[in-house]
C-alpha cells in the first residue's frame, strides 16, 4: 500500500491520462518512445527549468497571455519533486495581503483546469477549519477573518460546538473557537501540474523532461542563454522555478544570482482507511496551536505539521535528482503525532500506511520569492514556498507571467520580490539557521512587529556597542540593526523582550518619554542603515539622467535638499528619498534602507551606459544621527562654532562641517519627522567622536537616546507616508498628497509624468487618508497595527497601512488609502475632497469596529510646533 501512495504519480498513469502526451509544438508523439524523442531547439524566447507547480503555472500563463516561443525543461519527470509531496491543501487564510489574493486565484484556477484540460485534478471543495486554543489565537483568526470577508471570500469566526458539527472526529474540549474557510479546497498537486503542463503544451509550449539545466549564461547583465546536458538555447528569458534546487542553480554560473532558500525535512504521516471512512468532503482542519494540519486521504488521514526542532538538508548542497521519500523518523515526528492523537482521539486503533518524509524550502522571512534578478536582466525566479506551494502555485505563476511579458505585475507584490535581500541573505550558515527558527515560526502566532533570533548582529553601526550598553532594544531590517527603544536603568528588561501583543505593548511608556524629549528637548537616533548612494559625472549627465528619473526639479542651487519619488512608468514610487545636490555634478540620494538592492538595479538599468557617469552605494561609509529637537539647533551650533539658527541654516538645507574635532561631516536640516532639527551624515571612522561630542554637549539641554518606535509615532502624527508600507508601485504623488514634490513643468519630460498631467486633471481613484480613532481604549481595546479594512457610511472602502499612537494627540493614528465604488456596478469612482469629508469611518480591528474621524491634512495646528502647514509639508518625510 505505501508503494501504491509513492506511485500515485509514476509514468504508468501519466501515460495512462496522457496517451498522446505532446512533447513539443511541431509534433505529437508518445511518451513511450525514447527518453528524448525531440532535440532541443537552439533558441526559444523564454526557458523555463523545473517541472513542478511553479514552472508549469508560468508556462500556462505565459501561454494564455499569448507568448508561444517557450521551453520547459525538467530535469526528471514532470511533477516529481516537491510538488509530488505536497499535502494538496489549498488555502486562502494568509496574514499577508497579496499572498492571500494568489491563493484565492489559485482556488479558482484549480476548480476549473480539469473542464479545460480533461486532465483530473481530484479538486474538491471541502472549506477548512483552523482551530484557537488561546485568545490570542483567535485574534490573529479574526483579524485574518476581516481580510478574507472584505475581499468577497466567505468566512467565519465558529464556536468549538459548531467545529464538532463539521468535523464529528476532532476533540473541542481545549478550543476557545475557530475559523472556517468554506471554499478552501483539496487537489491532487501533481496532477494540477500535468493539467497546466497540458493546457501550456496545447498552447504551443514545448517540454522536455529528463533534461539537465548545468547553468545560465549571461552577458553584460543581460540573459542569453542556457547550457543543458543536451545542447544550449539561446534565450531572452530565463525563468528559475527550480524549487530547492533553485539556490545551487542561481550559484552555478560565472554571476551568480542569488536565491536566498534552504531546504528542511518535511514529515507527514499516511494511514490506511478508516473502518467507517472518512468522507471525502470534510473539512481539513489546521490546528497551529498544535502544529499539526489534518486532512482526509482516500478515506483515511493524512497528518502532518511544523516541528520546533526542524532538521535542514542539503546545506552542502549535494542533492537528488528526483526526490525520493527520505528516511523515516518516528522519534522526530513523535510530538506530531501526539498532538494529532490529542485533536483526534478516536484514531487510537488506526493502521498507519507510512511515514513520508520531503525536501521542503523555507526562505529567511517566511514569503515566496519570486520576481527579476537585480544584476542580470531577463533572469526570473519563482522559488522559496514555505510548504504553501500549491496555494499560490496559480496566483504566483500568473503575477510572473505579467512581470515577464508587461515588465510589472498586476499587483504590488514587493512583499516577494526577490530585491527586497541582499547577497548576505545568500551565506549557507545563515540560511541554515534561519530555516530551523521559521518553520516552527509556520505556526506561532503572527502577532505585530515579529523579530527573528537569527541572524542577528550581521550589519552594525559604528555605535552598536555603545547604544547596547544603554539600553538599546534592537529589530532587524535588510540585515541591519536598528534601536526599537532603549529602557531605563532599571526597568524589568525581561518583560521587554517578550513584548508580543496585540494589546496595548510593555514599551508604551518608554517610547512616550522618547517622543516628549523629542517634542521639548533634543533626541539622537541613530540612522546609519539607510541607504546612501552618490551619482556624480565629468559634464551634465548626472543632472540630466536624475530628471528624467524622479519627479521633483534636481536643477536646485549647489548645497539644496529635495525630496522626491523614483517613479515607473505608472506614476507609481520604485522609491521615496532625499536628494543633495553636493556640487554642480554629485548628488547624494538617501531611501530607506530595504530599498537598496531594488533602487541600485532600478537605477543601474535606466541610468545611460555612459563612463562619465558614475553611481557609488556609499551606505556603509556613513554613520547617520538623527538630532530632533528644539534643542537640536543649540547643541551642533555650540559644537561647529556655526551659527545654525534658520537664517544661516534654512530647511532643506546641506552643507559640509567640522562637529567637534571630526572634518567633512554632512549635515542635513531635515529629521524624517517633521520635527525641527538636523541628520549628520559621518564617515565611520569620526561615528563615536561625534556622537560622544554630541551626547557630552546635549547633558545640559536633556539629551538622550531616541529609537524607530519613536520616530514611527512622530511620522505618523505628521502624516508622512512610508516606502514599502504605505507608498508602492501602484501610487502616485497624486494619490497621497505629495503634488509639492512634483514639478510638471520643470522643462523636460520625466518618468511617469504622463500619467500624473491625467490625474491631475481628470482626479485620482483613491486618496491617502489620516484616521483618527475615537472611541478606542488605548488600555483596554486591541490595537490597530496595519491592514485593518476601512469602512465609510457602513460600506469597506480601502485599508489602513500604517498605524500608531500619537502620544501628542493621546489617540491611535491610522494611514491607509480610501477607494469609492458605485453601490450598484461596483465600479471605482473618482475620489474627492467632499466624499472623503462627508464620510462616517469605522476601522475594524480584528472583527471590531471603532469610529475614526477621517482627515487629508495633517494636524499642524494641534501641535505644539505651531508653523506653517507649507513649511510642516516641505520638512516632512517619508520613511522609518
Amino acid at each position: 500500500a505505501a508503494g501504491m501512495f509513492l506511485r500515485l504519480l509514476s509514468d504508468i498513469q501519466w501515460r495512462a491520462a496522457h496517451p498522446k502526451w505532446r512533447v513539443s509544438s511541431q509534433r505529437s508523439t508518445s511518451t513511450t518512445a525514447e527518453p528524448h524523442p525531440v532535440s532541443l531547439p537552439a533558441q526559444a524566447q523564454v526557458v523555463i527549468c523545473g517541472g513542478g507547480i511553479m514552472g508549469t503555472s508560468v508556462a500556462y500563463h505565459l501561454s494564455k497571455m499569448g507568448w508561444k516561443d517557450i521551453v520547459l525543461l525538467e530535469q526528471g519527470r514532470l511533477a516529481a519533486g516537491t510538488t509530488r509531496f505536497c499535502a494538496g491543501i489549498v488555502s486562502t487564510a494568509r496574514p499577508v495581503s497579496i499572498e492571500l489574493k494568489m491563493a484565492h486565484y489559485s482556488n479558482k484556477l484549480y476548480q476549473q483546469l480539469e473542464q479545460e484540460t480533461g486532465v483530473q485534478t481530484g479538486y474538491m471543495k471541502t472549506g477548512s477549519i483552523s482551530l484557537a486554543q488561546t485568545q490570542d489565537r483567535l485574534i490573529s483568526l479574526k483579524r485574518i477573518a476581516s481580510s478574507l470577508n472584505v475581499m468577497g471570500i466567505p468566512c467565519e469566526i465558529i464556536s468549538p460546538k459548531k467545529v464538532l458539527q463539521l468535523h464529528p472526529l476532532i476533540n473541542i474540549h481545549d478550543l476557545v473557537g475557530a475559523m472556517y474557510v468554506p471554499e478552501d479546497a483539496l487537489v491532487s498537486s501533481a496532477n494540477v501540474s500535468l493539467a497546466l503542463a497540458t493546457a501550456a503544451s496545447r498552447n504551443g509550449v514545448q517540454i522536455h523532461e529528463r533534461t539537465t539545466v548545468s547553468h545560465v549564461t549571461i552577458q553584460k547583465g543581460q540573459v542569453t542563454g542556457v547550457e543543458t546536458d543536451r545542447g544550449r538555447i539561446q534565450c531572452d528569458y530565463f525563468v528559475n522555478c527550480a524549487g530547492q534546487w533553485a539556490y545551487e542553480l542561481g550559484h552555478s554560473g560565472e554571476e551568480p544570482v542569488h536565491i536566498p532558500l534552504h531546504a528542511c525535512e518535511h514529515f507527514y504521516l499516511l494511514t490506511h482507511p478508516l473502518q467507517e471512512p472518512l468522507s471525502s468532503s470534510l473539512p481539513t482542519v489546521v490546528d497551529p496551536d498544535g502544529r499539526i494540519y489534518i486532512r482526509n486521504w482516500q478515506g483515511g488521514i493524512l497528518s502532518g505539521g511544523f516541528e520546533k526542532n526542524p532538521k535542514p538538508l542539503f546545506t552542502e548542497g549535494r542533492n537528488q535528482l528526483e526526490i525520493q521519500n527520505l528516511q523515516e523518523d518516528w522519534d522526530h515526528f513523535g510530538p506530531l503525532l501526539s498532538a494529532l492523537l490529542r485533536r483526534m482521539p478516536g484514531l487510537e486503533a488506526l493502521q498507519i500506511m507510512q511515514l513520508v518524509n520531503c525536501p521542503e524550502s523555507f526562505t529567511p522571512d517566511m514569503r515566496c520569492i519570486m520576481g527579476e534578478s537585480p544584476t542580470a536582466r531577463g533572469y526570473f525566479v519563482l522559488a522559496g514556498m514555505n510548504s504553501a506551494g500549491i496555494s499560490y502555485g496559480g496566483g504566483a505563476g500568473k503575477y510572473l507571467a505579467e512581470w515577464i511579458v508587461n515588465g510589472y505585475p498586476s499587483e504590488n507584490v514587493w512583499p516577494l520580490d526577490l530585491k527586497r535581500f541582499g547577497t548576505l541573505q545568500s551565506s549557507r550558515t545563515f540560511l541554515r539557521h534561519r530555516v530551523m527558527e521559521v518553520m516552527p515560526l509556520m505556526c506561532d502566532l503572527k502577532v505585530p512587529r515579529w523579530d527573528f533570533q537569527t541572524g542577528r548582529q550581521l550589519r552594525t553601526s559604528p555605535l552598536y556597542d555603545r547604544l547596547d550598553a544603554q539600553g538599546a532594544r534592537w529589530m532587524e531590517k535588510h540585515g541591519f540593526e536598528r534601536v526599537k527603544y532603549f529602557v531605563p536603568p532599571g526597568s524589568d528588561l525581561l518583560d521587554l523582550d517578550h513584548s508580543k501583543t496585540f494589546y496595548k505593548p510593555d514599551w508604551f511608556d518608554i517610547v512616550g518619554s522618547e517622543v516628549k524629549c523629542c517634542k521639548e528637548a533634543v533626541c539622537v537616533i541613530d540612522m546609519s542603515s539607510f541607504t546612501k548612494f552618490e551619482i556624480s559625472s565629468t559634464g551634465d549627465q548626472a543632472l540630466e539622467s536624475l530628471q528624467y528619473l524622479f519627479s521633483n526639479d534636481l536643477d536646485v542651487p549647489v548645497g539644496h535638499v529635495v525630496h522626491t519619488g523614483m517613479l515607473n512608468e505608472k506614476g507609481g514610487y520604485e522609491n521615496d528619498c532625499s536628494i543633495a545636490r553636493l556640487s554642480k555634478r554629485s548628488f547624494f540620494m538617501i531611501s530607506p534602507t530595504d530599498q537598496q538592492v531594488h533602487c541600485w538595479a532600478w537605477l543601474k538599468n535606466r541610468l545611460p551606459d555612459d563612463s562619465n557617469l558614475v553611481i557609488e552605494d556609499v551606505t556603509w561609509k556613513y554613520t547617520a544621527l538623527n538630532l530632533i529637537g528644539p534643542r537640536a539647533v543649540d547643541v551642533l551650533s555650540e559644537l561647529s562654532y556655526a551659527p545654525m539658527t534658520a537664517e544661516h541654516f534654512p530647511s532643506l538645507f546641506c552643507k559640509e562641517m567640522s562637529v567637534g574635532y571630526a572634518n567633512g561631516i554632512r549635515v542635513m536640516s531635515i529629521t524624517h519627522t517633521g520635527e525641527p532639527g538636523f541628520v549628520l551624515y559621518i564617515p565611520i571612522e569620526y561615528a563615536l567622536h561625534v556622537y560622544n561630542e554630541v551626547m557630552n554637549m546635549g547633558q545640559k539641554y536633556g539629551i538622550r537616546n531616541a529609537g524607530y518606535y519613536a520616530l514611527r509615532s512622530l511620522r505618523i502624527e505628521k502624516f508622512f507616508a512610508f516606502w514599502g508600507q504605505d507608498l508602492d508601485a501602484f501610487t502616485t504623488p497624486m494619490e497621497c498628497g505629495r503634488e509639492f514634490q512634483v514639478k510638471l513643468d520643470k522643462g523636460m519630460q520625466f518618468l511617469g509624468q504622463e500619467v500624473l498631467l491625467e490625474q491631475k486633471q481628470n482626479g485620482v481613484y483613491k486618496r491617502f487618508t489620516m484616521f483618527i480613532l475615537e472611541d478606542h481604549d488605548t488600555d483596554m481595546d486591541l490595537w490597530p497595527w496595519w491592514g485593518e479594512p476601512i469602512f465609510r457610511n457602513g460600506r469597506y472602502v480601502g485599508k489602513t497601512t500604517s498605524s500608531a499612537y500619537s502620544y501628542t494627540l493621546e489617540r491611535h493614528v491610522c494611514l491607509g488609502f480610501v477607494h469609492h465604488y458605485d453601490e450598484k456596478t461596483g465600479e471605482e469612482l473618482v475620489v474627492t475632497t467632499d466624499f472623503i469629508n462627508q464620510g462616517e469611518y469605522e476601522i475594524d480591528i480584528a472583527g471590531q469596529r471603532f469610529q475614526a474621524k477621517a482627515k487629508l491634512y495633517p494636524f499642524s495646528s494641534l501641535f505644539t510646533q505651531r508653523r506653517r502647514k507649507d513649511e510642516v509639508e516641505l520638512s516632512g518625510y517619508q520613511r522609518e
